[in-house]
């Protein structure tokens, strides 16, 4: 378990991911009756952005988010998703203690989600490396109806679907280090719908080969899906050298007019996150409403 998402905190993905989630959030907030926001693959839970980026071997590493949160930190929203976000990033580093206009701190999807909660919504944290999950039960310690597992993710959905609630918010974010990660999340999202088939579920994606994202959608077409969409983000086009050109979020049983909400941000997002020629966003019905 190589992965260390500090590199990647706050970069172009990170905004993507994060500003599509407190949208689902918020469509889910729609309703009175509260919601589990079950994270599969949590990670620390915030991130310190003025840390050295220090490799295993003591090299340093430039880090990502200047090219990513860096670039609408300073900027003047136009959509009323991308102020929400900010507005939520502002509030968590004001609770980190940091002062003044610089950005300082950065929070994963578990505070994206407990800062956005109410008293009735429910969140499970589960983080699989050692480290991680010591880390995020300690920030949570004194947060209430959070629980943090140090567990497989996809064992944690096993374990907390269907919830009480007999509503949640399931956000699938592996950080893709097995070649075999699309097949594990083919897996849980077959073995979960049938255990809990009204369940909202967010899997986020890199898009590195298009073939393999076409893969997983024609495999997950076979499974009959309820409705779902996509959204896409693309920095960059086939010709660039930036590595990870794209990333994309999959909606499995969106809530009511989320597609609206996604389709307001992803124009300004592109704007301020295109990286190179070719740069493009989308959000399309995989299987369409009825």
């Amino acid at each position: 378990m190589n992965y260390r998402h500090h590199f990647h905190a706050g970069n172009y993905a990170d905004v993507f991911k994060h500003v599509l989630l407190l949208q689902l959030i918020r469509a889910m907030q729609a309703k009175e009756k509260g919601f589990l926001f079950l994270d599969t693959h949590a990670g620390r839970g915030g991130y310190d952005l003025t840390e050295p980026m220090l490799l295993p071997d003591g090299r340093s590493r430039e880090p990502e988010f200047p090219a990513g949160i860096g670039r609408v930190w300073g900027e003047a929203p136009a959509s009323a998703p991308l102020a929400d976000y900010l507005a939520l990033i502002r509030r968590f580093n004001d609770r980190r203690g940091a002062t003044g206009p610089e950005l300082h701190f950065y929070p994963g999807s578990p505070w994206i989600a407990r800062l956005a909660a109410r008293p009735q919504d429910r969140l499970v944290l589960c983080e699989l490396r050692p480290d991680d999950a010591e880390a995020l039960d300690f920030d949570f310690a004194r947060e209430p109806r959070v629980l943090v597992q140090a567990m497989d993710g996809y064992t944690g959905l096993k374990a907390h679907l269907p919830p009480p609630e007999k509503r949640a918010l399931v956000l699938i974010d592996p950080p893709f280090e097995s070649l075999g990660e699309f097949a594990q999340i083919l897996k849980a999202l077959s073995e979960s719908l049938r255990r809990f088939p009204d369940g909202v579920y967010a899997v986020w994606y890199p898009v590195t080969e298009r073939t393999r994202v076409d893969d997983l959608f024609e495999a997950l077409l076979a499974l009959r899906l309820p409705p779902t969409l996509f959204a896409e983000l693309t920095v960059a086009g086939d010709a660039s050298q930036v590595r990870l050109k794209g990333c994309g979020l999959l909606v499995i049983n969106p809530p009511w007019k989320i597609d609206g909400a996604i389709r307001a941000v992803l124009p300004e997002l592109l704007r301020h996150l295109c990286a190179d020629a070719g740069a493009a966003a989308r959000c399309e019905w995989l299987v369409p409403e009825t």
